[in-house]
């Protein structure tokens, strides 16, 4: 068989007998025809346009009408050759004409099993991208290569549905969604995911977020694009809110504690205030108390103790004591605010303190002169003086507070103990004189701190 469908054979023709062989020559064995007496029991047709002669088969294509190729140009008797293979047709074999077809079936088996390698190899698959289909033909053996023969590049957040390494068959069908970034807020939560959904809906559903319900900062049909896209996503939850002795439970998609308190119908007035940050995130099944709150301001007033200085004297008896300038208490101002919470006081809570007036300082002088022994060591001061000093000389006379009376302006505590009964004011002028000298004699001056001087003159 020859390696080429278009290689030249040699013409057809008598071949040299081998050494040996009677009469030189082999008949052709291409040119063997079928046995003689097949070709008696074949019919006889006249040829077109005139003829040859009676019992001859007509040539051309196996047809009637069509020439003998191998007459000569004059339509005459065929030449030698042809002559000789028609007169050695009788002698021809079945497996003569086996080797004459033999070259020409192996050359169109060849050609036909090639042909059938080439069509089992292509293969018709429909490839999506992005949502976009076609079909094509590819002689690719998995994904992998179909998807690197389209040019088609994914990253590890992109989807190819079969795998890269699943093998192809005519008919499959291959899918690639790309990936885009999703910055998603949820519920105050904020996170970057990847989807490869087209649409805000899309993503949803792919993330397994409740949409029902939610607040979306964008619109559900939203495309996304390539280059991603931020999301708030707020979902619906229950919270309850206590407020005026009355519990209510509202579902919410509000950003804040304060929205979901507006939304249960609670209005907060003044210093009212809730359990929770007002702008703190709303939980699924979160209680929140509103505090109704009161408050007002109390002044109060507030005295400041005075200090007290004592100042040795040595005019005065020692035990005795005059207060040259009294003490006084100064005077602080506070201003507390007081709250109340659903009724309740609370504990007051100072704001501002000042000092309204500053305490006097008390002086006390402090006697250090040795006591005389009796009364009698008193009779040489001028008491008239100081009676006239103290009461205008008057035994009977009285302050006009109630408290001091007599001549020298006793006390009724004072009085009772230097022995004097009843009030000062009642007793005689001699009396009267006589418990003063005692008083002297105990306390100096003291009991006088502004007329004693008058005792020496």
């Amino acid at each position: 068989m020859s390696k080429s469908q278009y290689e030249t054979y040699e013409a057809y023709g008598p071949r040299a007998a081998p050494p040996g062989a009677p009469g030189g020559t082999l008949p052709d064995p291409y040119d063997a025809e079928p046995a003689a007496h097949a070709r008696a029991a074949e019919p006889v047709l006249p040829r077109q346009g005139g003829g040859g002669p009676p019992g001859e088969k007509a040539r051309g294509h196996g047809e009637p009408g069509f020439p003998d190729p191998r007459a000569d140009d004059h339509g005459g008797a065929p030449d030698g050759r042809a002559a000789r293979r028609r007169g050695s047709r009788g002698g021809d074999r079945p497996e003569s004409a086996v080797r004459r077809l033999l070259p020409q079936a192996l050359v169109v088996a060849f050609l036909a099993g090639g042909t059938s390698a080439f069509v089992a190899e292509d293969k018709a698959v429909e490839l999506s991208v992005d949502g976009h289909r076609r079909t094509l033909h590819t002689f690719a053996d998995d994904v992998g290569e179909l998807l690197a023969e389209e040019g088609v590049r994914v990253g590890a957040h992109d989807m190819v549905a079969p795998g890269p390494g699943t093998e192809l068959t005519s008919g499959d069908e291959v899918a690639v969604r790309y990936g885009r970034p999703l910055l998603l807020t949820l519920d105050g939560h904020r996170q970057q995911v990847w989807t490869t959904a087209h649409t805000v809906a899309g993503a949803l559903d792919q993330l397994g977020v409740r949409a029902e319900g939610a607040y979306l900062s964008a619109s559900r049909s939203r495309r996304i694009s390539r280059t991603g896209l931020a999301l708030d996503v707020r979902t619906e939850r229950a919270v309850t809110v206590m407020a005026d002795g009355r519990t209510r439970t509202v579902r919410t998609n509000a950003a804040t504690v304060r929205e979901a308190v507006e939304e249960a119908g609670i209005t907060l007035r003044g210093q009212d205030t809730l359990s929770v940050p007002g702008d703190s995130f709303p939980r699924d099944g979160q209680t929140v108390t509103v505090l109704r709150v009161t408050g007002r301001r109390e002044v109060h007033e507030e005295p400041v103790p005075f200090a007290a200085v004592r100042i040795a004297d040595p005019t005065l008896f020692q035990g005795t004591e005059v207060v040259t300038q009294p003490g006084r208490p100064g005077l602080r101002r506070t201003v507390y605010y007081v709250r109340t919470v659903n009724g309740v006081r609370q504990r007051p809570r100072p704001e501002s303190t000042e000092l309204v007036r500053a305490p006097r300082t008390q002086v006390v002088k402090a006697g250090t002169r040795p006591r005389p022994a009796s009364v009698h060591d008193a009779d040489h001061l001028d008491w008239h003086a100081l009676a006239v000093c103290e009461s205008g000389a008057r035994p009977d006379a009285v302050d006009p507070s109630g408290t001091y009376g007599g001549l020298y302006q006793f006390d009724t505590r004072t009085w009772h103990s230097l022995g004097g009964k009843g009030r000062p004011q009642d007793a005689s002028p001699e009396e009267q004189t006589y418990r003063a000298k005692k008083l002297y004699v105990r306390r100096g001056t003291g009991p006088w701190p502004h007329c004693g001087a008058r005792l020496r003159g």
